[in-house]
């Protein structure tokens, strides 16, 4: 769970009170439900959030588990 708070921690950089406001996190949004970066506001990122949450929670365990596999391979031999 420590990755996935990392993931978000890292995705709001310099927006963390207002994550709304992150350019990475609207374009996540549109990439995912096709609704322009420039109209998402503070109650659309919260009702993406909400209604998606199962996903949200699937790819934020599989971002800790792509981060620990990767540091696996880093490792030397």
């Amino acid at each position: 769970m420590l990755e996935a708070i990392r993931f978000l921690w890292n995705a709001t950089r310099g927006h963390r009170l207002a994550p709304w406001r992150s350019d990475y996190v609207k374009w996540r949004i549109e990439t995912f439900s096709g609704q322009k970066a420039e109209t998402i506001r503070a109650a659309d990122v919260w009702r993406f959030t909400w209604s998606t949450r199962g996903e949200l929670i699937a790819f934020l365990l599989w971002t800790g588990r792509m981060r620990k596999l990767a540091r696996e391979r880093e490792r030397p031999s």
